[in-house]
């Protein structure tokens, strides 16, 4: 078992290394390209930044699965299966409409055909499901039409998941790494733990999608040097989707019943999967929330479900006080915990201490949302130690010099003074910054 997992590693490796080798010519290309779109009211950051970083990582993606395709006990997922040409097929055309669209734009409705397409492909060379375990009525076959209208739904709503979420500096790229891991080690367990064959494919492409995010991070970490685009976002998306519908379409319900030993342990083993919706939705369940609410609130408003706004859940966070960077860890931590404790339970759902953790991490998760409402102060003697928002503002009334008295008539005639934006690191929230004072006014000379 150790040869396989140290090719997993070479792969995830290669995989990673291109993608961050790649990144910074492909981010040269893309400025000379001029795909720098200006700066939208929904954006976050405050200076022009290239996209097209899909074009790294779908060379990471392709040099992934040439290396796998040579490994010893890798190779075979290519002998016996269709599914590793399927997933490069579909990537190809969801990363071609995705370069379309980050360099000249594309319709919504025309990007949702394409997506649409690009599943097609995929069912076409045999990546479909094939029957959905149910509880309580047991394994049931679908028809190819069925089959296909599965999973094209289940494609395209992981896409657009993933496509919605990518709205903060390596977000979406860090989000989708920890789902794919844990999904890597869901994957892995079925095919070297009850010797499913079936699950190989599943496990492969895990670990190229953990590469691809990977070696793309240090890139797209606030503050981002490039962004990976809808060609990123979607073909991420796409990889994901291509493993769930593999490890819960693919797999027999009833050979894992024969090789877990009985009925109950392949019942405990079939929990994530008990419906092929429920993995995916469990490892990118936090995409999936925000997808939900994004279209019911837009659809409230009455306004198209494909009209961008401000109110994704990363929005949320920094508008209650959030800096970027913790927005981006809380919604890590809350994608880790929903990803891993899934795989835990489906390991062990007998065990109270596993539902006890998740509780309790649950709990530590809803401290760290509602930190800033409670606006911690540190006390004077360690104010020096601790960043400037948590230190104790005092105001100084001095005599304006003439100067500054001309400055606040003018500003008095004007109106109120115009809320200063987010600096570009991203240490404030978006909005106004009342609560900040003007350091002018207050007699400070920095």
């Amino acid at each position: 078992m150790g040869q396989p997992v140290r090719e997993y590693l070479l792969t995830l490796c290669v995989t990673a290394a291109v993608t961050y080798l790649l990144t910074g010519p492909v981010r040269k290309f893309a400025i000379a390209a001029g795909a720098m779109p200006e700066i939208r009211a929904r954006d976050v950051h405050r200076e022009p930044t290239p996209r097209l970083g899909g074009i790294a990582m779908f060379g990471g993606l392709c040099a992934g699965l040439l290396v796998a395709s040579h490994l010893t006990n890798l190779k075979s997922v290519f002998e016996n299966s269709n599914e590793p040409r399927a997933l490069l097929s579909g990537a190809a055309l969801i990363w071609i409409l995705g370069v379309l669209d980050d360099k000249w734009g594309v319709d919504a409705l025309v990007k949702l055909g394409g997506q649409m397409i690009a599943a097609g492909v995929m069912v076409l060379q045999g990546l479909t499901i094939l029957w959905i375990p149910i509880p309580g009525v047991g394994t049931v076959s679908l028809t190819p039409m069925q089959g296909t209208l599965l999973t094209v739904a289940l494609v395209v709503i992981t896409i657009n998941a993933v496509n919605f979420v990518d709205g903060l500096d390596g977000l979406a790229s860090g989000m989708v790494c920890i789902a794919a891991a844990a999904f890597f080690m869901y994957a892995y367990r079925m095919w070297f733990g009850y010797g499913i064959e079936a699950a190989a494919p599943a496990t492969l492409f895990s670990v190229v999608l953990m590469g691809m995010c990977l070696g793309f991070l240090p890139h797209n970490m606030h503050p981002a040097r490039i962004f990976m685009g809808d060609s990123g976002s979607m073909l991420i998306g796409l990889v994901m989707a291509a493993g769930a519908v593999s490890v819960t379409g693919q797999v027999d319900p009833d050979l894992l019943n024969q090789k877990a030993g009985g009925l109950r342990e392949a019942t405990h083993a079939m929990v994530p999967v008990y419906i092929p919706l429920l993995l995916p939705l469990t490892v990118i369940a936090v995409p999936v929330a925000d997808l939900i609410l994004a279209i019911v609130r837009r659809t409230w408003q009455g306004q198209s479900p494909f009209a961008a706004d401000r109110g994704h859940l990363h929005h949320r966070l920094l508008e209650i006080g959030h800096s970027h960077s913790r927005a981006v860890l809380i919604m890590y931590f809350w994608s880790a915990l929903i990803a891993f404790g899934a795989v835990a339970y489906s390991v062990n759902n007998a065990s109270m201490w596993i539902v006890l953790g998740i509780v309790l991490l649950s709990a530590v998760g809803l401290v760290l949302l509602l930190l800033p409402r409670f606006s911690p102060r540190a006390p004077r003697w360690a104010e020096r130690m601790v960043p400037p928002r948590y230190r104790r503002v005092v105001r100084t009334v001095l005599v304006p010099s003439a100067e500054r008295a001309e400055e606040d008539a003018a500003e008095a005639a004007e109106g109120e003074r115009e809320p200063v934006p987010a600096g570009i690191n991203g240490a404030t929230a978006i909005g106004d910054r009342s609560r900040f004072v003007d350091h002018r006014r207050a007699g400070s000379h920095h």
